[in-house]
């Protein structure tokens, strides 16, 4: 009778102590990554080869890497060099300050058009959508192109920065056949925002490239010693099938695409995934398996 006793009280204990022990991470799911935002552009190319860049893409275990070019046929190099790794989207850019105006060139959506149909792209951006200089996303070109993006059935990536989310969700629910994929969780909103999108809008995904110690400073989504804040925390995982991560190796961020500088972001890249791989590892596993790659390769792998 007492050993029966001293039995349920051990398992009692025992049963007691994980319950109050925190979770543990095996980290099964990060032996790949997804990176949804990289940028192969022409003044990267002066400091980092094609070869060495999917290489580095390599090293880090990357499998699949989502490339906006500018100009945008760049993004077919690394595709070639790579086919089964790296997913080109078409990047409307041609040059140095077309982030700023690129919404105003006539033969933008003509150019889109062409480009969509060769079936080599498989989105649209990164579209800077930022307040001051692209404000009204009813503009004729920024509206076909939403519609193009649906017509071929590919995503869009889309940049904003405002300071609340109703812009993107003034966009998103106007054009609810158009998969958009959100760029840096909307760069300098907080979770509450990011959340409100989400619920709002069905057809958005995120990516959280950029919200490292680095270049969004402020908005981090991780404190100083790398631990995922509460409120990003229980966001991923309540819609840990909408999240995905990503880079976007530019560097340094305050460059604006200069014409006489090399843009080193490639040679950081290993840095910035690092970044994810610890803040990712302090998520359920399988929470961390979706963001951290499957959730990216269904958006992308999985297209018609």
């Amino acid at each position: 009778m007492i050993r029966h006793f001293e039995t349920y009280v051990i398992s009692a204990l025992l049963s007691l102590i994980a319950l109050l022990s925190p979770p543990s991470f095996s980290g099964e799911g990060l032996t790949k990554l997804a990176d949804t935002h990289l940028h192969w552009k022409w003044n990267q190319k002066e400091v980092t080869e094609p070869e060495q860049a999917i290489k580095i893409l390599r090293d880090n275990q990357v499998t699949l890497a989502v490339v906006t070019g500018t100009p945008p046929e760049l993004a077919l190099e690394l595709h070639q060099l790579a086919p089964e790794l790296v997913i080109p989207i078409y990047g409307v850019y041609q040059g140095r300050i077309d982030w700023s105006n690129w919404y105003r060139d006539k033969s933008m959506v003509g150019r889109v058009r062409q480009a969509l149909a060769t079936r080599r792209y498989r989105g649209i951006g990164e579209l800077h959508m930022i307040g001051g200089f692209v404000s009204d996303w009813k503009h004729p070109n920024i509206a076909a192109l939403f519609q193009l993006a649906a017509d071929f059935n590919v995503p869009v990536l889309v940049h904003t920065e405002f300071s609340r989310a109703n812009y993107l969700i003034g966009f998103c629910s106007a054009h609810p056949k158009t998969r958009f994929l959100w760029a840096h969780a909307g760069s300098v909103l907080p979770p509450v925002e990011v959340a409100r999108a989400l619920d709002q809008c069905a057809n958005l995904s995120v990516e959280l490239s950029a919200r490292d110690p680095w270049r969004h400073v402020g908005m981090r989504i991780a404190d100083e010693s790398g631990r995922l804040k509460k409120e990003w925390h229980d966001l991923v995982i309540a819609y840990a099938d909408r999240f995905m991560i990503g880079s976007d190796p530019v560097w340094p961020v305050e460059q604006l695409n200069p014409w006489d500088e090399p843009d080193t972001g490639w040679q950081h890249l290993t840095r910035f995934l690092n970044f994810h791989r610890n803040w990712l590892e302090q998520l359920p596993d399988e929470v961390a398996q979706k963001v951290g790659y499957q959730n990216a390769f269904d958006y992308f792998k999985s297209q018609k």
